[in-house]
């Protein structure tokens, strides 16, 4: 296959009238027959249109447009499920990476903190911090539920190589208060699932790697899912929304973190984002600019089956 070229304003107009269009009216036909229903805040057609705006410079680790390269069905397919969740790439949430000729949806840890907010509306505020040796950590167990008492801590203490544990703490309006707790080594057993083997088989994160480079952030990305993650798959909404961050968390844990850092200095989403699902879920927090235009290796093929814009309305 010859290396695409740049498309034309014409053909890229073709391009969104074929894809974005049909989207567009795909999302209003759910809405209408009441089997989507999305947050009163958000516009999907303003996402359409920013996430349009983004695959347009988007393009794959060898430097090759997504529009070009990937599917007519996998690009649709990504911008449903990007509407579906709620997300916008305008805020972050999300970003558009391509396995091979597939270009999927991924969501960022903003995503992950707006759809939890989104699943539990009484939800005030989510954040995750790094405990090192050194800092003064205190927490208490009451009835089989951790809270943080104190948590002190020095600059002389701030060292990717001396990380003992990391928290993420949700707090809700109505007072109540969610923490989940890791240590290190439970964080690196949830790392050896992760498709990019980060984790040596001697326990040790291997040089080189997002997790190595940026050990801090990801520690939090990890907790911060895992607390997440309940909270989103509680959901009592609807069947596409529930069948959209599935499809999201699958590809997820395919995900090839190094390209998503490494290769596109030049985007300018504030983020160390994709998630490779550990299993328990996995969470981001921002560092430094987050590509928008990377590439992971395909991941096995799986079976053949409808995707959310192949399915016929319900």
């Amino acid at each position: 296959m010859a290396d695409p070229k740049e498309l034309t304003s014409k053909e890229l107009a073709i391009l969104k009238k074929d894809i974005v269009d049909v989207v567009s009216q795909k999302i209003q036909s759910f809405i209408e027959r009441g089997e989507l229903h999305l947050p009163p805040d958000y516009s999907a057609m303003n996402s359409l249109k920013s996430a349009w705006l983004a695959l347009q410079s988007t393009r794959t680790k060898d430097d090759k447009p997504v529009l070009q390269v990937c599917t007519r069905d996998s690009i649709a397919n990504s911008l449903l499920d990007m509407a579906i969740q709620g997300l916008s790439p305008a805020k972050d949430q999300c970003y558009f990476i391509a396995y091979g000729n597939q270009l999927t949806c991924m969501r960022s840890y903003h995503g992950t903190m707006a759809l939890a907010k989104r699943v539990d509306e009484n939800i005030e505020d989510i954040f995750a911090e790094v405990v090192y040796e050194g800092d003064t950590f205190k927490y208490k167990i009451d009835r089989g539920k951790k809270e943080i008492i104190e948590h002190v801590q020095s600059l002389e203490n701030i060292d990717s190589k001396k990380i003992k544990a990391a928290y993420c703490v949700v707090y809700y309006k109505d007072g109540r208060v969610r923490t989940e707790i890791m240590t290190i080594d439970d964080i690196k057993q949830a790392w050896k699932q992760s498709q990019i083997k980060p984790i040596d088989e001697k326990g040790n994160i291997r040089a080189g790697t997002t997790h190595e480079k940026f050990t801090a952030e990801m520690c939090k990305r990890t907790v911060i899912n895992r607390c997440c993650k309940p909270i989103i798959n509680s959901s009592s909404d609807s069947y596409l929304f529930k069948q959209a961050v599935r499809r999201s968390e699958e590809i997820a844990a395919e995900a090839e973190v190094e390209h998503e850092i490494a290769a596109n200095a030049n985007r300018t989403v504030i983020d160390v984002d994709p998630v490779p699902d550990d299993g328990n879920g996995a969470y981001e927090q921002s560092v430094k600019e987050e590509p928008l235009n990377s590439e992971a290796p395909p991941p096995p093929q799986p079976k053949q089956e409808q995707t959310l814009f192949d399915q016929p309305p319900f």
